[in-house]
């Protein structure tokens, strides 16, 4: 993300410029259209599918499960419309952490431009994961996942889930997808471009592909694992872009990182190589959101295991730069104190002579006062 600046020009209207410099004023216009739109009859069933989620199912009570009845939900076509309008929420909390936080610290700290646009990436991918973590965790806890995990796979096909966790899909789904915009209205570099479109793109290639798998639980769990260690390191480089001196988090962060590798991996494999597996009903049904195949399997495994090793490799190669940076640094200090330290035997050898030879002041040394006076 480039540095914006702001001129006390007025730009055309809808000019590149104008729509740069107020595009929270006019998508939160457009959001609120939508609202607007619940507050008449006419409009409201259509501007019901944009605000609220959709595909409603009551389960009535019963005397062996609960005493209360049950609002779960399932997914379909209308829920790109429910992703459109959060979409636009998305862009206008981002804007708002950018002005009303991430540049008065800019202003303050007097950034480079480098350290600007990485401080502004840092500080809103670290105000989402800690927000997903927090969610994500909380559904866990409340659903039991953590405690059994043989829930990542029982009673598959998951095709009704409760409200939070469809929700938590659909904010998930929202967030990723208004990142592309961002890139216009933040003005991303050109050489910049094409690593966040990959980075983005791997984000929603996983989470659509867990929503619509009907693969939710495990991909809840995995996220919040992930958002985690994702979370640690953005709120370490923002320290770290505050104090250079600081490291600790990055250590603790690539601890955690390799460790989160390997349990991604573990949760995979026990859910698609036993769990799954082992089901009874393995056969692909479209009708009941019946995934269960061997291709599927074998195809959803693979994309997360080369996930992982393309995060891997990015680590490794993050890791290598930061060792090569810390060994070039040391040559150079070390020769700074060599220059330092002969600069000032060189001054006090000037004073008492250099070299075995005798400087001017040397005749009125005490030895030859003493000669003379022999």
């Amino acid at each position: 993300m480039a540095i914006r600046k702001k001129s006390n020009k007025n730009p055309p209207v809808l000019s590149h410029e104008f729509i740069v410099q107020n595009h929270a004023d006019i998508v939160s216009c457009m959001a609120m259209i939508f609202l607007l739109g619940l507050m008449f009859e006419i409009t409201a069933k259509a501007a019901v599918i944009f605000v609220t989620l959709q595909y409603n199912v009551t389960i009535p009570a019963t005397e062996e499960q609960s005493a209360e009845t049950l609002s779960l939900y399932h997914y379909g076509i209308k829920d790109l419309a429910t992703i459109f309008f959060y979409m636009l929420v998305a862009i206008i909390i981002h804007a708002i952490i950018q002005e009303y936080v991430l540049d008065k610290i800019n202003r303050k700290m007097h950034f480079s431009k480098t350290k600007h646009s990485k401080f502004n990436e840092s500080g809103q991918l670290s105000a989402f994961y800690l927000f997903s973590c927090v969610w994500g965790t909380s559904i866990l806890v409340s659903e039991n996942y953590i405690s059994d995990p043989t829930s990542l796979w029982r009673d598959y096909p998951h095709t009704l889930i409760p409200f939070q966790m469809k929700f938590f899909y659909i904010l998930q789904l929202a967030y990723w997808f208004h990142a592309f915009p961002e890139l216009y209205f933040q003005k991303t570099k050109k050489e910049d471009i094409f690593r966040q479109i990959v980075y983005i793109g791997l984000y929603l290639f996983h989470i659509a592909g867990a929503y619509l798998l009907n693969l939710t639980h495990l991909g809840l769990v995995l996220l919040v694992l992930h958002y985690f260690v994702e979370f640690l390191f953005h709120i370490s480089r923002l320290f770290y872009f505050s104090d250079e001196r600081y490291q600790k988090g990055f250590s603790l962060w690539a601890v955690l990182f390799v460790l989160g590798r390997l349990l991604t991996l573990i949760l995979s494999v026990l859910t698609f190589g036993f769990g799954l597996a082992r089901a009874e009903d393995q056969q692909l049904n479209f009708s009941t959101g019946n995934f269960n195949i061997l291709a599927v399997r074998i195809s959803v495994l693979a994309s997360i295991c080369m996930a992982q090793a393309f995060m891997m490799w990015k680590f490794i190669n993050f890791q290598l730069r930061r060792w090569r940076e810390h060994s070039s640094s040391q040559p150079q200090s070390v020769k700074k104190k060599f220059v330092t330290a002969k600069g000032k035997t060189s001054r006090k050898e000037r004073e008492n002579g250099i070299n075995g030879t005798v400087t001017s002041n040397g005749a009125d040394s005490p030895r030859s006062r003493k000669d003379k006076s022999s």
